[in-house]
């Protein structure tokens, strides 16, 4: 595989405030998702949030694969599904910080929640060079024991549906999570993890950090960054 080569630039400095996260489970075969992945396209676009689209794969049985589905969402959703105590899952399902659930097209209901003040802070430091992300952590007392997760996304696909229950449609999604792994945890001491550039699905142009504690707890931490364009993880060249 080749990659562009990736060179320094400056570290992205989150202060004493954080994004919003907000994580939509969509399916590119449910007639009801379309509002909802647009609404995410607008709040991609707002000033502290973080808006991060995952696509699920138990749609598929309709008769349109999702090409962006991942096993690791679909855990990922059934976990809040018991954490949160939700007797199923379903889509369009908004997450928002890692402890309220709301119906993805419910903009009202989103926008009430996204007005909340973010009650747990906790800065991250993420930059990248030299093909490598580096995540750095600050000394923080009386932190639960938190996985650093690392999501690697692309800022906006184009998809022509043939089946499906949205055959004939193409769609425009957003934020779509085309890969999402543990760095490791983290107990409240200064730490350093880091990733390379290499390992990035194709398509990828934006990189983010959550910090959650382990069982799916209401998210302490997020940063966000985007890959210079030209250097960004590319196709094969066969």
């Amino acid at each position: 595989m080749l990659w562009g080569a990736l060179l320094a630039f400056p570290l992205v400095v989150a202060a004493e405030t954080r994004p919003a996260v907000v994580e939509l489970y969509t399916s590119q075969g449910c007639s009801s998702c379309p509002p909802a992945e647009a609404y995410i396209g607008e709040l991609a676009q707002r000033r502290g949030v973080l808006a991060l689209s995952f696509h699920v794969d138990y749609w598929d049985h309709l008769g349109w694969p999702d090409r962006y589905a991942l096993p690791d969402a679909v855990t990922r959703q059934r976990g809040y599904a018991r954490v949160l105590g939700n007797s199923s899952v379903y889509a369009p399902q908004v997450v928002i910080d890692g402890h309220g659930d709301f119906v993805g097209s419910d903009r009202r209901a989103l926008d009430f929640a996204l007005a909340e003040p973010r009650a747990t802070v906790v800065p991250i430091e993420l930059g990248a060079s030299q093909g490598e992300v580096t995540i750095r952590l600050p000394q923080r007392d009386g932190i639960a024991p938190s996985e650093v997760l690392f999501v690697a996304y692309q800022r906006q696909v184009l998809s022509q549906i043939a089946r499906g229950e949205n055959a004939g449609r193409t769609l425009t999604q957003f934020n779509v999570v085309r890969s999402l792994r543990t760095l490791g945890q983290w107990n409240g001491g200064t730490r350093l993890f880091r990733a390379s550039v290499e390992t990035l699905p194709p398509g990828t142009t934006d990189v983010a950090v959550l910090l959650q504690p382990v069982g799916l707890g209401p998210i302490i931490g997020a940063a966000m960054l985007p890959l210079p364009r030209g250097e960004r993880a590319v196709a094969p060249v066969l």
